[in-house]
């Protein structure tokens, strides 16, 4: 009887074992997974604030030879 509880203990000892190591697994590929996400994410941020840096630099650009015509139309009519 001694025998069977001793191998039932150890049965469960390394079905234990193996689940902790299939947790840990789990575990780092989940972190993995959002770490990845995390970094998709800021890359994609990152290329959003550099595009509408562009298109607000072209906005600017494209105001300021406005307004220089505008002056320069001005100045001209009279």
């Amino acid at each position: 009887m001694k025998k069977v509880l001793i191998t039932f203990a150890a049965l469960a000892l390394i079905a234990s074992v193996s689940s902790c190591r299939e947790t840990e697994t789990k575990t780092e590929e989940g972190v993995e997974a959002a770490a990845e996400a995390v970094e998709a994410t800021t890359e994609d941020a990152v290329d959003a604030v550099d595009a509408a840096a562009e298109d607000a630099v072209e906005a600017v650009e494209e105001a300021a030879e406005e307004a220089v015509e505008a002056v320069d139309g001005h100045t001209d009519a009279h």
